[in-house]
């Protein structure tokens, strides 16, 4: 039977049907098993963590490994290239992995080529030796779009493994794997879990030998995720369907509205027509998210105080979750520098619409 993503996301990676047996997976909390199985110690596996990767694994099209934290999952990944090898990464994409590839630069590890992820051309004319092309599509937090399948197949036909950040999308928005992509990655700590209270991460392939060694990596790092964390993402996942469609409907929104706010000078929201993502976003992904960022006329310490000032908006910096939280970016150190000094990234959640556009609102004025 072809299910659709939203009945997936519920009924997957469940117990089997039998008399007596739960109806969802329980974290199981032991370090260790009776031997003459196949898992032996708690590093190697988890039943929490199956149920999970399994869900996962069928809405993205491939076998699932989670980890830690998103990090460790795209330290995992990144660690597939050899030493003196080369990434091709975007510009703009969350911090925490420009940062790392930039360390590893540092040390010698390897070479890091940056790229605007939404210029196709640019990036097939950087693909010339490189281990991995990574990409991210919307990135964090500048919302640019790139062209997944185009970029697959430059990187195939350059020997690249192509790794895909679904983050933003998740995957009832879109599924890299089936764009041609090899490797997908998640930060589970922000809409697969939804609730703010988990760090995890995910990553997915349909390679076999992609997904060994990856798994390698993760055990003997031991880059694991707790069973209780695990479980919580799989309790968190299992209402995405309806957490997404309430939190994309709000972005949708707010975007047109804050549009037209006269203390805006810009939206990035691909779903708005007037986006420069919004024709490849609308051809590769069913919906278009719930992650948008304005700019404020360049006025870097008005976005601070909005930011600082709202009511129902948390200022804070993780997104994904059902409350709403907004950040201007560059108040880290660690963004890069070319992304406005005023954007403002806004994670919109369940709330009512009107509620959260009167805070903005308050806040703008």
């Amino acid at each position: 039977m072809s299910l659709d993503p939203s009945t997936v996301v519920v009924h997957a990676g469940r117990p089997e049907r039998v008399p007596n047996a739960p109806v969802g997976e329980s974290p199981v909390f032991s370090s260790t098993y009776v031997a003459g199985g196949d898992r032996g110690y708690g590093r190697f596996g988890n039943d929490a963590w199956s149920a999970l990767e399994e869900t996962l694994g069928e809405l993205e099209g491939g076998r699932g490994l989670t980890f830690a934290s998103g990090m460790a999952a795209a330290a995992a990944v990144i660690d597939l290239v050899p030493v003196g090898g080369r990434v091709v990464a975007p510009q703009h994409a969350y911090s925490g992995v420009v940062a790392l590839l930039d360390q590893q630069t540092e040390t010698g590890r390897l070479t890091v080529i940056h790229v605007d992820v939404a210029d196709t051309e640019a990036v097939k004319q950087a693909l010339d030796g490189a281990d991995i092309l990574w990409i991210e599509s919307p990135t964090n937090p500048a919302m640019e779009v790139a062209d997944i399948p185009a970029l697959a197949e430059a990187g195939h036909a350059k020997g690249a493994t192509v790794v895909v950040d679904n983050t933003f999308a998740t995957p009832l928005l879109q599924q890299p794997l089936r764009l041609g992509a090899d490797v997908v990655m998640h930060s589970a700590t922000k809409f697969i879990s939804g609730h703010s209270d988990v760090i995890l991460g995910a990553v997915i392939t349909a390679d076999d030998d992609l997904w060994s060694a990856i798994e390698l990596r993760r055990r003997s790092l031991g880059a694991i995720p707790g069973p209780m964390e695990a479980w919580l993402a799989l309790r968190g996942l299992r209402t995405l369907a309806l957490r997404l469609e309430r939190a994309q409907s709000n972005a949708a929104f707010l975007a047109e509205r804050l549009l037209e706010h006269p203390r805006v000078s810009r939206v990035r929201y691909p779903g708005l027509p007037s986006d420069p993502g919004h024709d490849r976003a609308a051809a590769q992904m069913s919906g278009f998210g719930a992650i948008l960022a304005v700019e404020l006329g360049g006025d870097a310490a008005l976005a601070q105080r909005v930011c600082e000032r709202t009511e129902l908006w948390v200022h804070a910096t993780s997104l994904g979750g059902v409350e709403s939280m907004l950040e201007r970016r560059r108040r880290w150190p660690m963004e890069v520098p070319t992304i406005p000094e005023d954007l403002i990234r806004l994670s919109v959640g369940i709330e009512h619409p009107d509620d959260l556009w009167a805070d903005l609102q308050q806040a703008l004025s």
